[in-house]
């Protein structure tokens, strides 16, 4: 019942988060009357734990890290193949549990529409009532696998809508002169700091999606991406709290036919999983793969 988002589709700049179109923000406990402000900068706001992943951390396994001070070190615990059931009691994922203020939170297009509700953006407010009205289900309906789904489509329609007010003003200010293509703000490279950090992020299709970097000596110390699908598909973490996969599957779902569970698929279906980085090539007794050098 936890929802994040980084915001996007800036109308003047990354740098001003009041012109973001989908806002930036937390909603804790579905409570829709509080969206609560979150930095990607602060060390004790976004932290990613390993507790149940094969991965281990210099000071211990429990610990969250944020991103800015993540690490890597891969350490497979798991069991050879063939076998049928993973131990979550034991490390079970090569994904890391990424947790907000130690909130587990839900990421991609429910957070999204739920964000633009509760901030209260009258399109979103008025095709959410529609839905809910047409298909005769309180608010809290949007908290389940049929919410998730009809906000995908929901969404879809907010965006597309909006693109031609984006498309006129493009054009607006080409005839006013300004065909400028990108941001040249430090673009050139002469340009850069010997000693930098910061982070890119945007709301892609799956959710949140950002990446860290720190920069000593004009070279990369550190670069740690947090993906939509790590946050929705993690493990649990040091305090057995569950990612928004896991959450989704409590509580006794009935099942129409328990021979068939077709319904836990449309559950997961409605994140559209992706795990990718949840996959990992690597030699099982360390042997170096492969080795990359950039000048």
């Amino acid at each position: 019942g936890n929802f994040l988002t980084y915001g996007d589709f800036p109308s003047n700049g990354m740098d001003d988060p009041s012109g973001f179109m989908i806002p930036a923000g937390a909603i804790l406990n579905r409570d829709l009357n509080t969206i609560h402000d979150v930095d990607m900068n602060a060390a004790d706001e976004i932290q990613e734990y390993v507790s149940h992943s094969w991965y281990d951390y210099n000071e211990g396994k429990n610990e969250g890290l944020h991103p800015y001070a993540g690490e890597t070190n891969l350490h497979y615990t798991g069991p050879q193949p063939p076998y049928e059931h993973l131990d979550v009691n034991e490390s079970y994922s090569w994904l890391k549990s990424p947790r907000w203020k130690g909130h587990a939170m839900e990421v991609g297009p429910l957070a999204r529409v739920l964000m633009l509700y509760a901030s209260g953006h009258e399109q979103t407010k008025e095709l959410v009532g529609m839905t809910l009205n047409k298909l005769d289900v309180p608010v809290t309906a949007l908290f389940s696998t049929l919410g998730r789904t009809a906000a995908r489509t929901l969404e879809t329609k907010i965006i597309a809508d909006a693109m031609q007010g984006w498309y006129d003003d493009l054009i607006t200010n080409i005839k006013a002169g300004d065909t400028k293509t990108f941001n040249e703000v430090l673009w050139e490279p002469s340009s850069w700091p010997k000693q930098a950090q910061g982070v890119g992020f945007m709301e892609a299709p799956r959710g949140g999606l950002a990446h860290w970097i720190v920069i000593e000596d004009e070279i990369i110390k550190n670069y740690q991406a947090v993906v939509p699908s790590t946050w929705n598909a993690g493990p649990r973490d040091s305090k057995g709290q569950p990612g928004a996969y896991e959450a989704a599957l409590a509580d006794n779902h009935t099942l129409h036919d328990p021979q068939q569970p077709v319904e836990i698929l449309r559950t997961i279906h409605s994140f559209d999983p992706c795990i990718a980085c949840a996959v990992h090539l690597t030699d099982p007794d360390g042997t170096e793969l492969t080795s990359v050098k950039v000048r």
